[in-house]
């Protein structure tokens, strides 16, 4: 009955009629349940007194004041009413723009309670446009002062005394008959007062205390039901992996071949390196099925790590295989394999979409029958004709590129092979602990001995001629360019640079003596990857291109990024850009070309660039500036739409959640179904999750 009640509609409520109902689903509120979800972003403590001398921008005033004179100030609609107040600190005005008809409201002498913000104009006179009052004789309960007001996100032609009364009518009805969903240990441990409590207080605080409370209280559950999520997906996946090893006693692991290859290499592994071959052995010689994820920045030897780890399952007689998002990566990876593992004597083979007929069938055909050791692909190895002889280990490059469900399509090729996943994308340490929760994580930090940091600098769109100079310079010595726009084509809706035009400019008119060539996500598979063949071989000089190239081939020749409209791009997205150069022992440059007006957010991220050049700092930082669900790729996850909870803010209640939701699934693994039959009920008042979710647990 409860979980029915918070799917009615909001019309239900008093007060919201058609149109606020049509401005409430601007903001994504259909029910009532979403909208009691329907958070306050901040409030506005009526309670405590602050002065007029006291008041700021963000420190309104709270105070009684005494009408001392009318006057009258110009403004573009005609004469406004200035109201002369004092309150025994300070004299002050207020501004009553297209409000007159308070002359008669306010006549001197009267004594009111006022709030609002009250600051010092250019001219020195305390003043506010922006404010409330009521008479001090007034015997009327009153609803602007003596309380804690929530203020809400708007949307459409809500206001806050509209969207408060419908949340309190709301409340009156319904928040008393919303059950507990933690379990009651967590509750007594984390001091968490009654859901239906917590529910009133966050919206209607009888002190800013309580509201803190509440708030601690709501954002703790949303990432206890996440972690609870991840940890059962987890356990899942282990205990099942588990009944598997007991069928298979046959050795996990062999450091044979691994030593082989080693002794090839003409220089030494970093001690990262070293490390996540040590913690990825640790996981596969358990029995319960490995979830590792490799973070590192571009070339910091991440590829090499897990062909080792493919060569410990393979010398123990089992099958690895190593997937890539796209078909020009995966061929990347399949000739660095081919160059480093078929002379100690491993079979490889390759498999895309493009590879059909015959050909198909004798790879799929040798792979089933135990004749390939290693098969490097794209999505292909999903597909239902490719079966696994012993299936040990897959390997997922770019692994924010794939979902939950892809990920778990692979390992149900073999006995629930181990899973290690590669990510070049910087994951900040709290995204990694959300939406990588059930994963353990090694960090490849330490770049290869030779490599040399990208200089960064930044020139402002109008100024490009010297950036194609000193570019110019780089490719008469025998090096190459890349240039990268945010458009493919021009756009009559904004006026920015575009790869096509671009590149003929480039062509005909600055770089006419040079070879270059335009790439971008409407040109086919197989001219891409003829494009970046001839381009990583010497036969282009330059690239143009849009954020496609984020992926792609290694180029140790590639000396200049060239980044036009850059504050188009995110912190990530950047980084990755400039991850391109600087793949060689030649010093490498990026060049960040921005137009103007810049935002501060703009202006902020272009300077981190500059200064920054760790990558996990940056990702941090972009972490802060856009949120987790503009993350690159982290929205599919299908999991990271938090209506309170801020994993950056709250990466202490994070780390609780996460070890409170693992001590009890460990301990009681069944005790979240028994509280809760329905699991639908228990998201009810949560974070949106997806159906995938629900299908998850």
């Amino acid at each position: 009955m409860f979980l029915n009640q918070l799917s009615f509609p909001v019309t239900d409520i008093e007060g919201i009629g058609p149109a606020a109902a049509r401005s409430l689903s601007g903001l994504g509120i259909v029910n009532i349940g979403q909208l009691l979800r329907h958070y306050p972003l901040r409030y506005e403590d009526r309670i405590t007194p602050v002065t007029l001398a006291q008041s700021t921008a963000e420190t309104p005033a709270l105070t009684e004041a005494k009408v001392v004179a009318h006057e009258q100030v110009h403004w573009k609609k005609g004469i406004a009413l200035k109201v002369i107040i004092d309150d025994g600190t300070e004299t002050a005005a207020m501004l009553c723009y297209g409000r007159n008809f308070l002359a008669s409201k306010l006549p001197p002498g009267k004594t009111i309670r006022i709030a609002g913000p009250f600051v010092r104009s250019r001219f020195g006179e305390i003043q506010s446009s922006s404010f409330v009052f009521e008479d001090v004789q007034n015997n009327r309960v009153s609803r602007e002062f003596g309380v804690i007001l929530p203020v809400y996100p708007l949307s459409g032609n809500l206001t806050q005394g509209l969207l408060r009364k419908a949340i309190k009518n709301a409340a009156a009805r319904y928040a008393f008959g919303i059950r507990d969903e933690l379990p009651p240990e967590v509750r007594a441990e984390q001091a968490i007062a009654k859901k239906s409590e917590c529910i009133q207080h966050v919206h209607f605080p009888p002190s800013i205390q309580a509201a803190h409370l509440a708030r601690k209280a709501l954002i703790f559950e949303e990432l206890f039901h996440l972690q609870i999520a991840l940890t059962r997906r987890r356990m899942a996946v282990q205990n099942t992996a588990l009944t598997a090893a007991e069928k298979d006693a046959s050795p996990s692991w062999s450091d044979e071949l691994p030593g082989k290859l080693l002794r090839t290499l003409p220089f030494e592994l970093t001690a990262d390196q070293h490390k996540a071959i040590k913690d990825i052995k640790e996981n596969i010689m358990q029995p319960a099925a490995m979830l590792r994820l490799i973070q590192g920045e571009v070339g910091s030897g991440k590829t090499l790590v897990a062909f080792i780890a493919c060569l410990g399952v393979i010398g123990a007689g089992h099958q690895a295989a190593f997937m890539a998002p796209t078909e020009l990566l995966a061929r990347q990876h399949a000739d660095n394999a081919a160059r480093l593992l078929e002379p100690i004597g491993i079979r490889l083979a390759f498999l895309s979409g493009d590879v059909s007929g015959p050909s198909r069938r004798a790879v799929t055909d040798a792979l089933a029958a135990g004749q390939i050791d290693m098969i490097v692909g794209t999505h292909a190895l999903f597909s239902g004709d490719v079966v696994f002889a012993d299936l040990s280990l897959a390997v997922i490059d770019e692994q924010h590129r794939f979902g939950v469900e892809q990920r778990r399509a692979l390992s149900e090729k073999g006995q629930y092979p181990d899973i290690l996943a590669l990510s070049a994308t910087p994951i900040p340490r709290t995204l990694a602990l959300t939406a990588f929760g059930d994963m353990d994580v090694s960090t490849i930090s330490t770049m290869p001995k030779g490599r040399h940091p990208v200089e960064t600098h930044l020139a402002r769109i109008g100024s490009e001629t010297k950036v194609y100079d000193f570019v110019h310079r780089e490719l008469s010595a025998g090096n190459r360019a890349y240039f990268v726009y945010p458009l493919i084509a021009e756009s009559e809706k904004i006026a920015l640079k575009d790869a096509e035009n671009m590149f003929h400019t480039l062509k005909t008119r600055i770089f006419p003596n040079y070879r270059g060539a335009l790439i971008h996500s409407r040109v086919d598979e197989e001219e891409k990857r003829r494009i970046m063949s001839a381009f990583r071989d010497g036969g282009l000089d330059y690239l143009v291109a849009t954020s496609v190239i984020e992926v792609g081939v290694d180029v140790p020749e590639a000396t200049c990024m060239v980044v036009e409209h850059a504050e188009r791009f995110g912190l990530s997205a950047l980084h990755q850009l400039r991850g391109r150069v600087g793949r060689g022992e030649k010093q490498s440059y990026c060049f960040l070309v921005y137009g103007e007006p810049l935002t501060d957010d703009g202006k902020k991220r272009l300077l981190t660039m500059k200064n920054t050049s760790d990558g996990f700092a940056l990702a941090e930082e972009d972490l802060k500036l856009r949120g987790p669900g503009d993350m690159a790729g982290i929205r599919q996850s299908g999991f990271m739409k938090f209506s309170i909870a801020d994993p950056v803010r709250d990466l202490t209640l994070l780390l609780e959640a996460r070890d409170k939701a693992r001590r009890i699934l460990e301990s009681d693994p069944g005790l979240i179904e028994e509280r809760h039959k329905d699991l639908r009920e228990l998201f009810a008042l949560c974070p949106p999750f997806d159906e995938n979710l629900l299908r998850t647990l």
